[in-house]
């Protein structure tokens, strides 16, 4: 079985992703999580000679990683200009340059307007000043897909030349995203036949949405190295991501291929460099979107019940995650079961049956449903003391003035008591929660952290539009979320957050 290096260039290639810039200190972190926690090969970190920023973000963490014994493992794209990248490479304390070259003749010819000898002399001087200089050395083949296309002469009498060098590995990337399944073997089982000795990566681009199969065949034609990236960013449609490459391996390519990465990390990974980057992550993209393990239908629920028949190889627990069952027009009583066992609640049949059809109700109206809201559906439909409304916000004064800070007067009843406090805060909500904190503290109890506020209102609507805010909240380390409704957005946040003063 052989294994196969994982370089992830989530910092260099996946920065290329329209808009998305890491800070100094954004870099260090998802650098050290990475080959501390993911354990990826290797990172491709930074272009030398991009900015002062980037050479101080560079700087930063190759000083982290010689201090750790992770310098051989960072790498930085340089490019043929003499002595300039890698002078570049010295100051920034950087170890092992990757280094940019023609791999198509069609590049060669109209962006250089070089004659092979003259790149191939070109590219053997940086190389040789790199290892005089303790740098180590791979070597990209930029275009190489269309170069095995239109120009495949030109590639294999650069690989000759190349493969004949100090080099370490040669970098063979899909550039432009073009390469089917069937061409990517080809290409690469004959790469890896002409030349046994080489050390050969592959570097997919998703323009076809092709990129998880060209990894596929290119592990089964040799390739000893693969370049993925985070949440599949890079540029135009992204690069193969790196959650469903390891997740393909170890489920359908186990026999062959072995890889160093610790699943369990993925969605970790993830979440933290869609955090970073503002690149919010599809809820439908496998293994880290937010839907990807959350049952919808209710039979699949009841399958699950009998035997989990609707669960497959991609267990959430692999990666840190945990099963789930919407609640909407499509569930049945399985998910509503699901969801009632995660809150300690029973309920007999018949009114299992009632709660069931009003879920539906709402979601036929295309209300969210939330496990959240299970308790308040409850006490309505059944219109019991099932679940008590232990906490209500009686009454609240806010106010806002130009030059003045936002401030609240809120009155809560916890109970038979009722408790007034008022507040100042940097917004209407943020006034209305200090306030809050005010009447809890007098009660000695913690509220729970804020941890993500969003909003919407219906496509097309107008200013008058129903607005739905979502907030989710961390009480004790268990994440939970509340939502309201109003034509008011602060208003809507008050009852998202009242549901919130239920549930603790």
């Amino acid at each position: 079985m052989r294994h196969i290096e994982i370089m992830d260039t989530t910092l260099r290639d996946g920065e290329q992703t329209s808009g998305v810039s890491f800070s100094a200190p954004e870099k260090l972190t998802i650098a050290q999580l990475l080959l501390q926690e993911v354990k990826v090969d290797r990172i491709e970190i930074a272009s030398a000679r991009v900015s002062e920023g980037e050479f101080q973000a560079v700087k930063k963490v190759t000083e982290w990683a010689s201090e750790n014994g992770f310098i051989d493992k960072v790498e930085v794209l340089t490019f043929v200009d003499g002595e300039t990248s890698v002078n570049w490479m010295l100051e920034a304390g950087a170890k092992v340059m990757n280094l940019l070259t023609k791999g198509s003749l069609n590049h060669l010819t109209h962006q250089l307007k070089k004659t092979p000898e003259q790149h191939f002399s070109d590219i053997a001087k940086v190389i040789e000043l790199a290892g005089s200089k303790g740098i180590d050395c791979n070597v990209y083949l930029e275009d190489w897909s269309n170069g095995m296309r239109n120009s495949q002469e030109y590639v294999l009498q650069y690989l000759d030349f190349l493969t004949k060098q100090p080099i370490k590995r040669v970098l063979l990337p899909d550039t432009l995203g073009v390469l089917t399944p069937r061409e990517t073997f080809e290409y690469i089982d004959l790469l890896v036949k002409r030349y046994p000795n080489t050390h050969f990566d592959f570097h997919a681009h998703n323009d076809y949405d092709l990129s998880i199969a060209n990894v596929m065949e290119a592990i089964k034609a040799g390739a000893h190295g693969l370049h993925l990236t985070v949440n599949g960013m890079g540029e135009r449609a992204g690069n193969a991501p790196l959650s469903s490459a390891i997740a393909i391996i170890n489920d359908f390519m186990k026999e062959e291929a072995t890889t160093s990465v610790n699943e369990s990390s993925l969605y970790t990974i993830s979440k933290l460099v869609e955090t970073f980057s503002g690149f919010r992550i599809p809820v439908n993209k496998p293994i880290t979107g937010e839907n990807v393990f959350t049952q919808t239908a209710g039979i699949h629920a009841d399958g699950d019940n009998k035997k989990n028949l609707y669960f497959n190889d991609l267990m959430p627990e692999r990666f840190g995650r945990q099963r789930k069952y919407a609640l909407g027009k499509t569930s049945g009583k399985a998910n509503i079961e699901k969801n009632l066992q995660e809150l300690g609640i029973k309920l007999d049949d018949a009114d299992l049956k009632k709660i069931t059809q009003r879920i539906i109700e709402l979601g036929d109206r295309k209300e969210v449903v939330t496990r959240e809201d299970l308790p308040y559906i409850i006490s309505d439909v059944l219109d019991s003391n099932t679940i008590e409304e232990k906490v209500i916000v009686l009454n609240y004064v806010l106010t806002h003035s130009k030059n003045l800070k936002p401030s609240a007067t809120v009155q809560v009843q916890v109970r038979e008591r009722i408790y007034e406090e008022s507040a100042q805060g940097d917004g209407q909500y943020d006034a209305f929660m200090n306030a809050l904190k005010k009447i809890y503290c007098l009660k000695g109890v913690s509220l729970p952290n804020l941890t993500d506020y969003a909003v919407r209102i219906p496509p097309g609507g107008k200013t008058d539009a129903l607005c739905e805010t979502i907030i989710t909240w961390d009480y004790n380390g268990k994440e939970f979320k509340t939502r309201g409704l109003d034509s008011d957005q602060t208003v809507s946040a008050i009852k998202a957050t009242q549901k919130m003063l239920n549930i603790i």
